[in-house]
């Protein structure tokens, strides 16, 4: 139950639920029984949310909606919460010290999420040279270079993900899974026409899933294989997300079902089985971030 907390707790911040996250945290925060380290982490990571993101008096209310603003710019009152004026030198360092070294991942995101608009001449140095020069998780690569792309940063930059060396261009970095290219969106369409017959959640997380892997994979052998983007390239990596997904939730998987399912041939063997190493490597990544955790 703890990692489902956990897992929705990611997914609310990942897509920008503030408000949400802070009700699950407070949720979390009274429930018995969990280790001390996890009530310092939910504690610590709802106070930084309160000071980067505080709740208007509408939804602490309980007023779901939020309320018709004239004459305001979203993106304007959003980048005045995250960088209000009175924030100083020593604020910004702040931000960047938790960026670099927070153990907690959330914590991480939320200092870049920050670091975005803080209008500061080490800012861009300090990003970059943190992605370059540290050991870090691909699906945080992934998001400083997202941050460094709605900084206007450009250029290249080498990284090694998934076991490889690769170069990126940072101006090229999907903020968006629109932003990809079309076969993405052919894959988790596949999957979810699929899986909606056999568990109605099945595909929420399909997405989401497939959301991450990319993230990870991003730049590598394996997200150049995909961008082939034909029928059979789509029935592999259809077929691939399956199975991690299956394997995710359950611990296991009907490799042969799956197979028969998205029409994996035997011609086709060879380049499923690349997708799938590439996808449950993924899985294994982030069991072992978990296990370093526990």
């Amino acid at each position: 139950m703890l990692d489902q907390y956990q897992n929705q707790l990611t997914r609310l911040l990942e897509s920008e639920q503030y408000v949400e996250a802070k009700n699950l945290l407070k949720f979390l925060l009274h429930c018995q029984g969990e280790e001390k380290r996890h009530y310092e982490e939910w504690s610590n990571l709802l106070t930084w949310l309160e000071v980067a993101f505080p709740t208007p008096d509408y939804a602490a209310q309980g007023n779901g909606a939020s309320p018709y603003i004239e004459d305001q710019n979203e993106e304007a009152l959003r980048e005045q919460a995250l960088s209000p004026p009175e924030y100083d030198e020593d604020y910004v360092q702040q931000v960047l010290y938790i960026m670099q070294h927070h153990p907690v991942a959330d914590q991480q995101l939320l200092a870049l999420e920050r670091a975005t608009y803080l209008t500061h001449p080490d800012v861009d140095e300090a990003i970059l040279t943190w992605l370059t020069g540290s050991d870090l998780h691909p699906e945080l690569q992934f998001k400083a270079l997202q941050c460094l792309k709605k900084r206007g940063v450009t250029g290249t930059v080498e990284l090694e993900r998934m076991g490889e060396l690769v170069e990126l261009e940072v101006e090229a970095t999907p903020l968006s899974m629109e932003e990809f290219p079309p076969v993405v969106g052919k894959v988790v369409e596949r999957v979810e026409s699929v899986t909606e017959v056999i568990e109605a959640s099945l595909p929420h997380f399909a997405r989401e899933l497939w959301k991450e892997c990319l993230q990870c994979i991003y730049g590598t052998t394996a997200y150049n294989r995909l961008q082939n983007d034909d029928d059979e390239t789509v029935d592999c990596y259809s077929g691939a997300l399956h199975q991690v997904l299956e394997l995710s939730l359950y611990g296991r998987a009907s490799d042969d079902e799956i197979r028969d399912t998205y029409g994996i041939t035997d011609a086709l063997r060879f380049r499923y089985e690349q997708a799938c190493r590439s996808l449950r490597q993924i899985v294994r990544f982030r069991m072992e971030d978990d296990g370093g955790k526990s």
